[in-house]
């Protein structure tokens, strides 16, 4: 059976976008492998996209490491 994946929110700003990507990153899913301590360590992702992300996790039931 083949899950679904759940794409990063739409609207993160660019610099974000790069990060996270840059990080092995590209979907909600990817954020479980981390602490989100890491992830507001990259450089491009601030309190704005952490939230967003944040949002976006707890609302399919998914969370930080």
């Amino acid at each position: 059976m083949k899950t679904e994946r759940i794409p990063l929110p739409p609207k993160l700003g660019q610099p974000a976008q790069r990060a996270l990507a840059s990080a092995g990153i590209n979907t909600l899913e990817d954020c479980c492998r981390f602490r989100e301590t890491e992830l507001a360590k990259l450089h491009g992702v601030g309190p704005n996209a952490l939230t967003k992300i944040k949002a976006a996790m707890a609302e399919h039931g998914l969370y930080f490491n």
